[in-house]
C-alpha cells in the first residue's frame, strides 16, 4: 500500500468515527468507557493518527456506537484500508525458517502430546504462549523444534524462528528482532516505525490476521520477550529459555527434566544402532548414568561412539567414570557440555558465581542457603537470593518441599572447576568457618534431647531450631554437613569442638539408632580425646563407639574389641562408671556372637561395678545393666529369673534417683515395663503383660523414641494375638512392621513372620 493510500484511509476512518460519535451523542470519554478503550486511543483515531485499527477495536467501537449494519461495514472498510498489506511471502526468509528437526529425537512424548492439545484448544481467547524452560543441556530447542515441525500444518501462514541470543552478551535487541519479523511478514522496511513500541504494535496488527507459528529461541528475560508476543489472533508462540521467566504472565509452562535411564539408552540405540547397544547393555546403562541422563551429554557420548564404530562402549564409560576427565570427554565436534554450562555461568553476577562454585564444597546430595552463605562468605539473605536466581536459571535444582538445593552431577563438576578462581587460603578459611559454625549448631540442636543439659551455644539464635521437633529436623536434613564438619574440624585440630559435639549427640543417638554413621561420629571423638590426652574422655567415647558397633553397624566383633579397649582405659584411670559400661557393651557383643555364658559373666560384673559406685549416674547405669541381664536370662529360657531382676529395676525406678529429671526416669521406667511384659509373656501371663506394654508404648511415643516404641508395638501385637484379639493384633502387627522397616530394625523379620502367620491362620 502506498503512503498516500494509507493516509487517505486513515482520514476516511477518522471522519466516519467522528460522525458516528456525534450522532450517538457521546463525548470521547464516554465512547472510550463504553468501548473499553483509552481516551487517548479514541482521540488518536479521530485525528487520523492510528494506522488501520484492528478488527477487535472496530468491533468494540461498533458495539458502543450501534451505527447499524451499513455504518458498521463502512467503518470496517475504512479501517481495513489503513491496515498494512504484507507482500506475498510464500516462505520465510532463510534466516527465519524453522531449524532442521533431529531425526533421532527421543522421549518427551507426554510433553509433545500436551503441547499439541494446547495448540488445538488453547482454553482462552488469547494467542497461546508456550514457555519451555530447564537447565542447560536438556534439549529445550530440540523439543521446541520437534513440536514446531509437528504442528506446522496447522499454521499455513508461516512458521518463523528467531534466536534471541539470551545466553550471549548482549542478547538480541527486541527492536531489531521486530524489524526482522515484520520484514519476514512482508512489511516494507520504510513503513516500519523506528521505536520499539511502534514496531510491537505493528507486529501485533499483522500477526492478528495470520495463522502463524513463532519460535523464539533462547530468551533472555521478560523485557526482551514481551514486545515480541502477539496480542490477538491464531498465533502459537513457542519460547525457550534457560531462565524461569517467572514474571511472564499467562504462559503455558513446560519445565523439562532429565531423561529416564531407559530413554537415554534408547537415544544411544537410535544414534549408534540397537545391535551395538544390545552387545554392551550394561555399559550403555553405565554411560547413561555417567551422563546424568542429560540429553546433551548423552547425545555427545553417542555421537562420539558413532564416529568411532570400533570403539567399545565400556571404554568410553571407563573414561567418563574418572570425574577429573568427564567434562573433557563429553565433547564431539562443536558440541561441548562444558561450553554449554559456561554460557550460563558467564551471565551471573560475581556473587552468584561465588555462591554457585563454593556450594560444590557442601557435603551430601543437597545443601541449605545457610551452608551456601557460610561457604561463600555472604549473608543468609544474599545467599537465598542467589540460590533462587540460580534455580531460575536452571543451574540449581530446588527441593519441592524444603528450602534446599542440589546440583545436577555434571553441573557440580563444572562449578567445582571454577573454584580455581578462588584463593586457596580463602577457600580453606571459608571451609573452616563453615565447619565450626555447623558443629556449634549441631551441638546446640543435639542438646535438645539431653535430659540433663539445656541447649546453649547456637551460633545464630535468630535461626536456631526451637524444640525437639525442629532440632531433629535440622540434624536429619544437615546430617551429611555436620558429619563432614566433624571430620574437617578433627583434621584442622579443633579437638575440643569435636569432643563437645559428639558428647552432645549421646542422647540423640538413642533416638536414631538406625544411623550407621554413629560409628564414624564416635571414631572421630575417640581420636579427638586421644589428641587432647584425656584418658577419661577416651574411655567414655570408646564406650559410645562400642554401642555404635553393636546396635548401629551390627558388628559385634568390633564392638567387643572396642569394649575391651574402653575397659582397659577405664581401669587405668579408675573410672568405675565407665568400667561398668564397658562390661555391659562387651556383654552385648558377646551375646550377639553367641557366647552366652561369657555375656552373662560380663553383665554380672557390670552390675557389680555400678552397685559399688555411689554416684547418682551409677544408679541409671545399674538400671540399664539389670534390664540387660534380665533380657539375657529371658533369651536363655530363664524368664522367671529375668522377672525377678526386672522387679528389682522397677523398685529402683519407684525409689527415684536424686538429681535426675522426671523425664529421664520416665524413660527408664517405661523400658523396665517393657522388659517386665516380655518376661510375663515368656511365662505366658499375657493378660498381665498387656497393660505394661501399653504404658511403655505411650511413654516412648510421647518422648519420640521410635527406636524403642516400635519393638514395644510388636510385642503388644504378639500379646494381643495370644489373647485371641485377632483384628486388633493384625492392625498393630502391620503398623509395627512398617515402623521397624523404616529403622531397619533387627526385629522387622520377626514382625513379618508374625504377620504372615496371622494371615494364614486368619487371626
Amino acid at each position: 500500500m502506498s503512503t498516500g493510500t494509507a493516509d487517505s484511509a486513515r482520514g476516511e476512518f477518522a471522519s466516519l468515527l467522528r460522525g458516528l460519535r456525534g450522532r450517538a451523542g457521546l463525548s470521547q470519554e464516554e465512547l472510550a468507557h463504553r468501548a473499553g478503550l483509552s481516551v487517548r486511543a479514541v482521540a488518536d483515531m479521530e485525528r487520523g493518527r492510528t494506522r488501520g485499527p484492528q478488527r477487535r477495536t472496530v468491533a468494540a467501537l461498533v458495539a458502543a456506537l450501534a451505527p447499524g449494519e451499513a455504518g458498521a461495514e463502512a467503518l470496517e472498510r475504512a479501517a481495513a484500508g489503513g491496515r498494512p498489506r504484507p507482500r506475498a511471502t510464500p516462505a520465510a526468509p532463510a534466516g527465519l525458517r524453522l531449524p532442521r528437526d533431529v531425526g533421532d529425537f527421543t522421549a518427551r512424548d507426554a510433553d509433545l502430546a500436551r503441547l499439541r492439545a494446547l495448540a488445538v484448544d488453547p482454553g482462552t481467547g488469547d494467542p497461546p504462549v508456550v514457555l519451555v524452560t530447564g537447565q542447560p543441556g536438556l534439549g529445550k530447542t530440540a523439543f521446541a523444534v520437534r513440536a514446531a515441525h509437528g504442528l506446522a500444518e496447522r499454521y499455513p501462514d508461516g512458521q518463523l524462528a528467531v534466536d534471541l541470543h539470551g545466553t550471549r552478551t548482549p542478547p538480541a535487541d527486541p527492536r531489531e528482532v521486530l524489524l526482522v519479523l515484520l520484514r519476514a511478514c512482508g512489511i516494507a522496511e520504510n513503513t516500519v516505525p523506528q521505536d520499539t513500541e511502534g514496531r510491537a504494535d505493528l507486529f501485533r496488527t499483522v500477526a492478528a490476521e495470520r495463522r502463524m507459528l513463532l519460535l523464539l529461541d533462547d530468551a533472555a528475560d521478560e523485557d526482551q520477550l514481551r514486545p515480541l508476543l502477539p496480542a490477538a489472533g491464531p498465533v502459537l508462540t513457542l519460547v525457550t529459555s534457560r531462565n524461569a521467566l517467572t514474571g511472564l504472565e499467562g504462559a503455558h509452562r513446560f519445565s523439562l527434566g532429565v531423561l529416564r535411564r531407559e530413554e537415554s539408552v534408547a537415544l544411544f540405540s537410535r544414534v549408534i544402532g540397537p545391535e551395538r547397544v544390545a552387545a554392551e547393555a550394561q555399559a550403555a546403562r553405565d554411560l547413561a548414568d555417567l551422563c546424568g541422563q542429560l540429553p546433551l551429554a548423552v547425545r555427545i557420548a553417542a555421537q562420539r561412539l558413532a564416529a568411532r564404530p570400533q570403539e567399545r562402549l565400556a571404554r568410553l564409560a571407563a573414561q567418563l567414570a574418572d570425574e577429573g576427565r568427564r567434562l573433557d570427554a563429553l565433547r564431539a565436534g562443536d558440541l561441548q557440555v562444558r561450553a554449554t554450562f559456561a554460557l550460563s555461568y558467564g551471565l551471573l553476577d560475581p556473587l552468584a558465581r561465588r555462591v554457585l562454585r563454593r556450594a560444590t564444597l557442601a557435603a551430601g546430595p543437597d545443601f541449605s542457603p545457610q551452608t551456601a552463605a557460610l561457604l561463600a562468605g555472604t549473608t543468609l539473605r544474599e545467599a537465598e537470593r542467589c540460590a533462587e536466581e540460580l534455580a531460575d536459571r536452571g543451574l540449581l535444582q530446588p527441593d519441592p518441599a524444603a528450602e534446599r538445593y542440589r546440583f545436577h552431577d555434571l553441573l557440580r563438576l563444572f562449578a567445582a572447576e571454577q573454584l580455581a578462581e578462588d584463593d586457596p587460603a580463602g577457600l580453606a578459611r571459608a571451609q573452616e568457618t563453615t565447619a565450626l559454625w555447623t558443629l556449634a549448631r549441631a551441638t546446640a540442636a543435639a542438646l535438645h534431647f539431653d535430659p540433663e543439659r539445656s541447649p546453649a551455644g547456637d551460633p545464630d539464635r535468630a535461626t536456631a531450631p526451637h524444640g525437639t521437633e525442629e532440632a531433629r529436623s535440622w540434624l536429619e536434613e544437615e546430617r551429611a554437613q555436620w558429619l563432614d564438619a566433624l571430620g574437617r574440624a578433627l583434621a584442622d585440630g579443633h579437638h575440643r569442638e569435636v569432643l563437645d559435639t559428639a558428647e552432645a549427640m549421646h542422647w540423640f543417638s538413642d533416638r536414631a539408632q538406625e544411623w550407621e554413621q554413629w560409628a564414624r561420629v564416635f571414631l572421630d571423638s575417640v581420636a579427638a580425646a586421644r589428641a587432647l590426652g584425656s584418658r577419661r574422655d577416651e574411655a567414655v567415647h570408646l564406650n559410645y563407639l562400642a554401642w555404635a558397633y553393636n546396635l548401629c553397624v551390627r558388628d559385634p566383633a568390633s564392638g567387643l574389641a572396642t569394649a575391651r579397649a574402653a575397659l582397659a582405659v577405664a581401669r587405668e584411670v579408675g573410672d568405675l562408671l565407665q568400667e561398668g559400661w564397658a562390661h555391659g557393651y562387651g556383654a552385648g557383643a558377646l551375646q550377639r556372637l553367641g557366647r552366652h555364658e561369657e555375656a552373662e559373666t560380663w553383665l554380672e560384673e557390670s552390675a557389680d561395678c555400678h552397685r559399688r559406685n555411689p554416684a547418682p549416674q551409677a544408679r541409671l547405669a545399674e538400671l540399664s545393666t539389670l534390664n540387660a541381664l534380665g533380657a539375657h536370662l529371658r533369651s536363655m529360657g530363664r524368664a522367671g529369673e529375668a522377672l525377678d531382676l526386672h522387679r528389682r529395676s522397677e523398685a529402683l525406678c519407684r525409689v527415684g534417683i536424686p538429681g535426675q529429671s522426671a523425664e529421664l526416669l520416665a524413660l527408664y521406667r517405661d523400658n523396665t515395663f517393657h522388659h517386665l511384659a516380655r518376661d510375663l509373656g515368656g511365662l505366658e501371663r499375657w493378660a498381665e503383660a498387656e497393660p505394661l506394654l501399653r504404658r511403655a508404648l505411650v511413654g516412648f511415643e510421647t518422648a519420640g523414641m521410635a527406636a524403642w516404641s516400635e519393638p514395644v508395638r510388636l510385642d503388644l501385637a504378639i500379646t494381643l494375638r495370644r489373647l485371641g484379639r485377632s483384628a486388633e493384633a493384625r492392625a498393630m502387627l502391620e503398623a509395627a512392621r512398617r515402623g521397624l522397616a523404616e529403622q531397619s530394625h533387627p526385629r522387622q523379620a520377626e514382625a513379618e513372620l508374625e504377620l504372615m502367620e496371622a494371615i494364614r491362620s486368619g487371626s
